[in-house]
């Protein structure tokens, strides 16, 4: 069956618990019931954090027990599956962790992974992701890849024409870089998401927020007479 290229952006999707292990949290939840599958095929990508081996194994770890087929894709020092797209392609969500966009979109290039996550989007596969994995999929955004101080970065893969701010209630520097980049033209009209908040993107065009935390929110950013106008959206709770 073909599904509707879907994308989840967001700020969020895993929390700790009080021994401080890794768990699923609502955003992670509806990236697997939008795959409508009765075992959903996840794949990690954690390209951002330089495919932290601590950050797989709490991954796999936090889906112990769940009616879930995890994987995980890694780049470094070779990649860990023989055929990348077929495993790719294979799956029925791709959840893509946090770290540095920039690095991330570097080797993805590298190994042609930006066209298989085309491919993959296209063919209905549920791309999804934290923070470098939800600016990945825009045309760009704030990132500290290069350093404490926030700079831009617009080589995204542009699977959604928009710009994307992260973390937007928890870093100081998000929410202003954003509105100047908006303003100026730098980025396109932008979607940004508070801590534990997404946005659903079917095809093209966004299809709601959602929230796993109380006050985490969504907005819009668009340019208005050479500045930027912030739009808080209705979000839905899970």
């Amino acid at each position: 069956m073909t599904r509707t290229p879907t994308i989840l952006a967001t700020s969020g999707g895993f929390a700790y618990d009080a021994r401080e292990n890794l768990r699923p949290a609502g955003l992670a939840r509806l990236a697997l019931q939008l795959t409508e599958a009765e075992r959903p095929k996840l794949c990690f990508v954690p390209t951002a954090s330089g495919d932290s081996t601590l950050y797989v194994q709490r991954t796999y770890a936090a889906f112990a027990g769940w009616s879930v087929d995890v994987s995980h894709l890694s780049l470094f020092p070779m990649p860990n599956v023989e055929d990348i797209r077929a495993h790719v392609l294979a799956q029925d969500v791709l959840w893509v962790g946090g770290g540095s966009v920039a690095g991330l979109l570097a080797m993805w290039r590298l190994h042609g992974l930006d066209d298989v996550m085309r491919e993959a989007w296209e063919a209905g596969v549920v791309l999804a992701g934290v923070s470098a994995g939800s600016i990945c999929w825009h045309v760009g955004g704030p990132t500290d890849s290069f350093g404490p101080q926030l700079r831009a970065v617009t080589d995204g893969l542009a699977l959604l024409p928009y710009g994307n701010g992260v973390h937007y209630d928890s870093e100081e520097q998000r929410r202003p870089l954003l509105h100047r980049m908006v303003a100026s033209g730098e980025l396109p009209t932008s979607f940004a998401t508070d801590d534990g908040a997404g946005v659903l993107y079917r095809g093209t065009e966004p299809a709601g927020v959602f929230t796993e935390r109380d006050g985490a929110g969504g907005y819009l950013v668009e340019a208005s007479g050479g500045e930027a106008k912030e739009t808080a959206l209705p979000a839905e709770r899970l």
